[in-house]
């Protein structure tokens, strides 16, 4: 009989002999079990046979290359059975739970739930990131967690009503098909099917793994912000009031270094709008209401009464500046989220632009006549790439990203149809915040400048004008990126210079189309104060006008766009249809 001897391979306690004399084996079968170092591990036949002789017991002591069994080995020409007869492989217990476990990462596990928001025509959490990530890539962190109620609440009941903590986190890309790097990104969602989109123990240490992995790698950051903000029911950790609770300090911290949005559908109260408010961007649906406080607090308070809806809806946070980007409902903001990230991830190869000879009479004859400023940005930049933040807020200037030949922009243009589109306190606050976003972003700035300057008056300086307007300079004299002030047509005072990021020459470049007009401030208040005791010595009215009329026409000629282009106060004049090869050359 032709014997093979199995040794073992390594020392140890023997804890389990799994077969008998007179066992049919397979190759890779399990022989026995050793313990060793307080592993077990498994001895497996090297080839098929039949047990023939068993050389150890259970419990004994085997050291490395001593015999432990011996078998027939099957000829392999041999008419032999199909199947050896096999012990049943015992069910993998630890995979059962955890496919029990990841279920409710589901939606389709989850009908209830799914089926309140499609009522509420509302994306589930989970929908928003699939839709705003590629196809496949999102990594989810943290999904076993559960709220940290174990205390008062059985495992199956958390598993299936509080799956991950409320939170959904992850690492995806986004734009993944157009751009070959600055597709990772971090993205978050409160899920507001698991009590109502509140910030639990569990889904706070869940962010600031987050946070930290977004510092860390240089990742943008998403987050769908819908929730009630703090969660009273966590009773597992004792705690009083967790203002040690570092999340909202990191996510601030995240400002400076990544790009940051937060999307918002339906209610967004107290922690969850101090995260969004935190953000770079905040584009919310109509549907939405934004507030640092909802009814049960605003009512503990002794504030009164109101519906979540009369707190912070998007008509009021969209006018105050809260609001960047209005969206119709889920899928827009999502979509809104997606773009603007796109400005911030790189350039577009292929782009289309209007016809520019749309812009060689844009500019009316008549020089106190209104133009729609939006339109002419729309064909000054590539064909649908404008993308307008805040545009109800301050609406008298004009700020968003767009795109010129592909590459991304920043756009800021004075309104006319906007107090003629005087700087306001607001539009100097807007303006300077918008300069330090694409400056972080690494955007250059276009100006489109149509002023009569800074807002004056009593009612200009109760709202800080002097404050604010100090802070558009400041923001210009620190911008870092190729700045481009192109004068349309009025560029008068210090909020013509305010505009060009401090002066002619702060810009990069300073051109003007021939409709431009340059002066230190209105020329016809000019020549009202400056020739004050001219006026008032000619008697006749009719004369009196005339000379009024004859210094004002002088004083246009003086502070046209050549005449300034003569003395090199500004860097060139050009034909309006031109203006886009003069900012992709610069640029």
């Amino acid at each position: 009989m032709d014997l093979q001897t199995v040794y073992s391979s390594l020392t140890g306690i023997v804890v389990k002999i799994s077969v008998s004399i007179g066992s049919q084996i397979n190759e890779g079968q399990e022989l026995l079990i050793l313990e060793s170092m307080k592993m077990e591990n498994a001895i497996s036949a090297p080839f098929p046979g039949t047990i023939k002789s068993i050389q150890v017991e259970e419990g004994n002591l085997v050291k490395k290359g001593d015999p432990i069994f011996q078998f027939k080995k099957h000829d392999p020409d041999a008419n032999q059975p199909g199947q050896l007869d096999v012990p049943d492989v015992q069910q993998d217990i630890s995979l059962t739970e955890l496919r029990s476990r990841k279920k409710y990462l589901n939606d389709e596990n989850r009908p209830t739930a799914t089926e309140k928001r499609k009522r509420k025509n509302k994306n589930t959490a989970r929908q928003n990131i699939d839709q705003l990530v590629d196809a496949g890539s999102f990594r989810e962190y943290g999904g076993l967690t559960v709220a940290a109620q174990r205390s008062r609440r059985s495992m199956d009941d958390l598993m299936e009503n509080t799956p991950a903590d409320g939170l959904i986190a992850g690492k995806a890309k986004v734009n993944g098909k157009r751009f070959a790097s600055r597709t990772d990104i971090i993205a978050m969602a409160y899920d507001y099917t698991v009590l109502a989109g509140t910030q639990g123990t569990m889904n706070h240490l869940k962010m600031d793994r987050m946070i930290e992995l977004a510092m860390n790698k240089k990742l943008p950051v998403v987050l769908f912000a819908e929730g009630g903000g703090g969660r009273p029911g966590d009773v597992d950790v004792h705690t009083i009031a967790g203002l040690y609770i570092s999340t909202f300090t990191r996510f601030a911290a995240l400002k400076a270094v990544v790009p940051t949005i937060s999307v918002v559908s339906g209610y967004c109260f107290a922690g969850n709008a101090a995260l969004a408010g935190s953000s770079d961007i905040i584009i919310a649906t109509a549907d939405s209401s934004i507030g640092m406080g909802g009814p049960a607090m605003i009512e503990g308070g002794g504030l009164g009464k109101f519906h979540p809806g009369e707190v912070g809806p998007s008509e009021v946070q969209t006018t105050n500046g809260v609001i960047d980007i209005l969206a119709e409902d889920d899928v827009d903001a999502v979509e809104k989220a997606r773009q603007f990230l796109s400005f911030w991830q790189g350039d577009f190869v292929d782009w289309e632009s209007a016809d520019q000879e749309e812009l060689q009479h844009f500019i009316p004859q008549n020089r106190k006549r209104n133009f729609d400023c939006k339109r002419l940005v729309q064909i000054l930049v590539d064909r649908d790439s404008f993308l307008e933040l805040q545009p109800e807020y301050a609406p008298g200037v004009i700020t968003g990203m767009a795109r010129i030949e592909g590459k991304s922009v920043g756009i800021i243009a004075n309104n006319g149809s906007i107090d003629a589109g005087a700087i306001t306190s607001s539009c100097a606050v807007k303006t300077s915040a918008f300069l330090g976003l694409c400056d972080k972003y690494e955007w250059p700035v276009i100006s489109l400048i149509d002023t009569p300057g800074i807002m004056v008056g009593p009612e200009a300086e109760k709202s800080g004008t002097v404050r604010h307007a100090g802070d558009l300079f400041v923001a210009g004299a620190n911008f870092s990126q190729p700045f481009l002030s192109i004068v349309l047509r009025r560029a008068y005072g210090l909020g013509a210079m305010a505009m060009m990021g401090g002066s002619t020459h702060r810009s990069h470049c300073t051109i003007s189309w021939p409709s431009g007009e340059f002066g230190a401030m209105g020329i016809e208040g000019a020549i009202k104060l400056g020739y004050r005791k001219e006026l008032e010595s000619i008697g006749d009215e009719k004369e009196r006008k005339e000379y009024f009329e004859n210094m004002v026409a002088e004083a246009y000629d003086r502070g046209k766009a050549i005449s300034m282009a003569s003395m090199l106060e500004i860097d060139d004049v050009v034909e309006p249809r031109e203006t886009r090869a003069w900012i992709s050359a610069l640029i």
